[in-house]
């Protein structure tokens, strides 16, 4: 037997040494996470996406009794980015939230669906796509690639098969 260990590394800030690219993302995550639909967690979740030509997706968390017929904000964000400007990579993801019940004092990391979707995309791409993630209040960890947070990625590779002989 083997033991693989992965070590992830992500860069911690504060909100005020962000550059202003990344605070602009930030700023805009939050004004999405106000068009939230989140009735029942009450956790409203913006997301920004910016493309490698400037422009900005803004995306957020829409619920549904039906669970889990609701959608995440990074993949609201994403999948309209890539529909709509389908040859332009994306650059960076902003992702923060909002609750009214309770304090989000860590930063807001995407969940394993959305993690595969972002993986997807800079697979598209072939291109990393830096991700920033905040609370309500605390720290901002920034992650140069999906990589980071996704260590074992789901890739096309794996589906393809081999023609018969």
């Amino acid at each position: 037997m083997n033991i693989k260990e992965f070590k992830i590394s992500l860069k911690e800030y504060k909100e005020e040494e962000l550059n202003q690219e990344e605070k602009g993302l930030m700023e805009n995550a939050l004004k999405a996470s106000v068009h939230a639909y989140a009735p029942y967690s009450n956790f409203h979740v913006g997301a920004a996406v910016l493309l490698e030509d400037g422009t900005v997706i803004l995306g957020s968390n829409q619920e549904n009794a039906a669970y889990p017929s609701g959608l995440c904000a990074e993949r609201v964000a994403l999948f309209y980015a890539q529909s709509q400007y389908p040859d332009i990579p994306v650059k960076a993801l902003a992702i923060t939230a909002v609750s009214d019940n309770f304090s989000i004092d860590s930063p807001v990391s995407p969940c394993g669906a959305c993690r595969q979707v972002i993986a997807e995309t800079e697979f598209r791409h072939q291109k990393k796509i830096k991700i920033i993630m905040k609370g309500q209040t605390g720290p901002v960890y920034i992650a140069d690639g999906i990589e980071t947070l996704l260590p074992l990625s789901f890739y096309e590779e794996k589906l393809q098969k081999k023609a018969s002989q």
